[in-house]
């Protein structure tokens, strides 16, 4: 285990297990914050952030963050793989089986020679990248006026008929081209569109005002009705 308090140009092992937490620092390749007992307070990005055991948050490179740990609290922070980015550069994740299994298993070797950690870097990288898909898999259209709309569209509250108009398509040939390459309707994708915006910030630690606004939302209401109607989640399951 090693001292908290240590500066910010020194290099960090592989496995990293803290005790007592460490001033602000960054590193050049993403980099996984683990609580396996306790409770760790953050600050990411001069943001503060609280994870309780079982509980991680995921950085990309460069990411910005200090930490302070309760007595008695235990944490691991694993570098990654170089391509094992989170999208908004910060995802928070809740208790997750499989990585509570890994990290346990990582503490149960100790020393790990550069084959184990190797594979757990490997595994990690599985699991990470697969909780880092978007809310809602969607296809963009292959058209190009119909891409360009769909590229613009997240971030307006235009309707159809002007949005559609701006890149040379009446409104019906706008629904037709989205029913058929994407198999959703405009409307539809437009709100699933947003809502993977919204869903990407709340779990990069940002309020639920703000990912209400980045994803065009006037209220966080709005957001809550939209993601429980859509997907069936609560904000508080993607803040973790």
């Amino acid at each position: 285990m090693e001292a908290a308090q240590r500066p910010s140009t020194a290099v960090e092992p592989p496995h990293a297990i803290r005790v007592l937490g460490h001033s602000e620092h960054t590193h050049q390749l993403p980099h996984l914050i683990y609580v396996a007992v306790g409770v760790a307070h953050l600050r990411v990005n001069s943001r503060p952030m609280t994870l309780r055991a079982r509980e991680a948050v995921w950085l990309a490179p460069g990411v910005p963050h200090a930490a302070r740990y309760e007595p008695g609290s235990l944490v691991l922070g694993p570098l990654l793989s170089p391509n094992t980015v989170p999208r908004a550069g910060v995802h928070r994740l809740p208790p997750m089986t499989e990585l509570s299994q890994l990290m346990t298993a990582l503490l149960g070797i100790g020393s790990c020679t550069e084959d184990q950690i190797a594979m757990f870097r490997g595994r990690l990288d599985t699991l990470l990248n697969s909780v880092a898909l978007p809310l809602f898999p969607l296809t963009p259209p292959r058209h190009p006026a119909a891409g360009a709309l769909a590229r613009s569209c997240v971030t307006t509250e235009q309707p159809l008929v002007q949005l559609a108009a701006a890149h040379g398509l009446s409104a019906r040939q706008a629904q037709r081209i989205f029913v058929a390459e994407t198999g959703l309707p405009f409307r539809r994708w437009r709100v699933q569109a947003r809502l993977n915006i919204a869903a990407e910030r709340l779990r990069g630690g940002s309020s639920v005002d703000a990912a209400a606004a980045v994803a065009g939302y006037a209220t966080a209401s709005g957001l809550r009705k939209a993601l429980l109607r859509e997907a069936g989640l609560d904000i508080d399951a993607l803040r973790g």
